[in-house]
């Protein structure tokens, strides 16, 4: 296969990964991709995938289960991802402990600095932001240092939701998975090394978003 060259096969794998990303908010498996395309053989779907990260469109840890990553080159490049629209990104988030955010009259970012994502990919496109992902305390939810995270400005969230947290008598803000423990709050980080971060006074916590989408940003 020439280099820039998708097979029909490949076009059906990263168009299965996009959707079943969207729809379930974390990257399919191996079995799961080669039953979607008819590949019986778990080889050959390896074979795809690493050619697919060769050319750019996948990112891939094998070290991690479902470790398969979208790229910024594949939201651009795919024919049918036609239709974008443009999330500003307006900071950075630290997944890793909490650090005080930078003085908010100064902004991290340019106003005209934005994402491009396709609209296919995401169910809700309102209240949407960027966020620059700094820290590895995320990394087996395949959020690395880095990496844009698009969040959603919702106050409401669920036990296992990843979120920005802000800390209110902190003044800190960091990048969590989130979990009611009877009137605590545990923020729990997704990286073995690293414990979990216990509010005992959820008044002291703002849930400022949930992420929908992690793109990973390569060189």
């Amino acid at each position: 296969m020439a280099k820039g060259k998708l097979s029909e096969r490949q076009r059906r794998m990263l168009e299965f990964i996009e959707r079943f990303i969207v729809e379930s908010g974390y990257p399919p498996s191996i079995r799961e991709i080669g039953k979607a395309v008819g590949i019986s053989s778990t080889s050959v779907v390896n074979y795809n995938l690493n050619r697919l990260v060769e050319e750019g469109y996948l990112a891939r840890d094998k070290n991690v289960s479902r470790g398969i990553r979208m790229t910024e080159k594949l939201l651009k490049s795919v024919g049918r991802l036609t239709d974008v629209i443009r999330i500003r990104k307006v900071g950075r988030i630290f997944a890793s402990e909490p650090v005080p955010l930078p003085s908010t009259d100064s902004p991290i970012f340019s106003a005209d600095e934005a994402i491009e994502i396709s609209r296919d990919l995401l169910s809700i496109t309102e209240g949407l932001f960027a966020l620059e992902v700094k820290g590895d305390s995320m990394i087996d939810a395949m959020v690395s240092d880095g990496d844009v995270v698009i969040m959603r400005r919702e106050p409401e969230w669920r036990n296992g939701d990843m979120v920005a947290v802000w800390l209110k008598d902190k003044e800190e803000t960091t990048l969590k998975h989130i979990y009611r423990e009877g009137n605590k709050v545990r923020l729990q980080p997704a990286n073995p090394t690293m414990q979990p971060i216990i509010i005992d006074n959820p008044e002291n916590l703002e849930v400022q978003g949930k992420v929908v989408l992690v793109v990973r940003q390569l060189e």
